[in-house]
């Protein structure tokens, strides 16, 4: 089963946590309609015993999170009077006593939360509830940027909707002709036909953000929603060399997804539309 949108940063953050902390698991999950927190996301050691648990609000360490909205840690869960022990089972076969959690908030409501876990009788320090906290202030800020870029595409009428993909394969299909052409006036013609359909009433000619050919290459097959495996294919090199023009043109463009990466390269005015 795929992972939603929401689900991919929850991991790719755990990842950091693990990566960064030195907790020996990482681990969170998802708030669902019913005001629970489903856990499925896990990076580390792990003996499945948290996994698909369901945390009800004001329960365990990740209810209580819910229910303050702020992180805590405990450095002694089956013991600590500051929980409830609803979950001690889980915990006790994972084998996990120092446990941190810091929720993800987005429009004032909590919509994750992010767990850091050592299975010694160490306490966690300030760097781990630090990485902790920390990342769950990034995926708050990816999750928002997403979201906005959503309600931004959904807005578009449909009919303008249907005319900016048409001008962007006709954008992607024209940068592709003039590689491989060998008359260098018929190429320069392709290539001012194609920089016509980046002009746009009421912005200038000139973007304000320099990227390289290639790294204009995979936005504009970005925007047809190709996969990287494709867009490796069109352009004839690897995926792992797709993929690094997509990243170098995300930082240049301050976009933590290649769909908020394709929005604002169009209002960047490095994609038409």
């Amino acid at each position: 089963m795929s992972e939603t949108p929401l689900e991919v940063p929850v991991t790719d953050a755990l990842r950091r946590i693990r990566r960064s902390s030195g907790v020996s698991l990482a681990f969170g999950g998802v708030v669902t309609g019913q005001a629970r927190l489903l856990l499925k996301h896990f990076v580390g050691t792990t003996k499945g015993a948290l996994s698909g648990l369901s945390v009800d609000t004001g329960h365990g360490l990740g209810g209580k999170v819910l229910t303050v909205t702020r992180p805590m840690v405990v450095n002694d869960y089956l013991e600590t009077p500051q929980i409830t022990h609803r979950y001690n089972e889980a915990i006790a076969t994972e084998g996990l006593r120092a446990v941190a959690a810091a929720p993800v908030i987005v429009e004032r409501r909590v919509v994750a939360v992010l767990y850091g876990a050592l299975h010694s009788d160490n306490p966690l320090g300030g760097r781990a509830l630090d990485t902790l906290t920390t990342e769950a202030r990034v995926l708050e800020q990816e999750i928002a940027a997403s979201r906005a870029v959503l309600e931004s595409e959904a807005c578009v009428s449909p009919d303008v909707d249907g005319m900016r993909d048409a001008m962007a394969l006709a954008y992607t299909r024209l940068r592709l002709l003039a590689r491989t052409v060998d008359d260098d006036q018929l190429s320069d013609e392709i290539a001012r036909i194609t920089e016509g359909l980046l002009e746009q009433p009421g912005r200038g000619r000139e973007p304000l953000i320099s990227f390289t050919g290639r790294e204009q290459d995979v936005l504009s097959l970005a925007a047809l929603g190709y996969p990287n495996a494709r867009i490796a294919g069109e352009l004839g090199v690897t995926v792992e060399t797709a993929k690094g023009y997509m990243k170098a043109a995300m930082r240049k463009l301050g976009a933590g997804t290649r769909l908020e990466a394709v929005v604002l390269a169009r209002r960047a005015g490095v994609l038409p539309g």
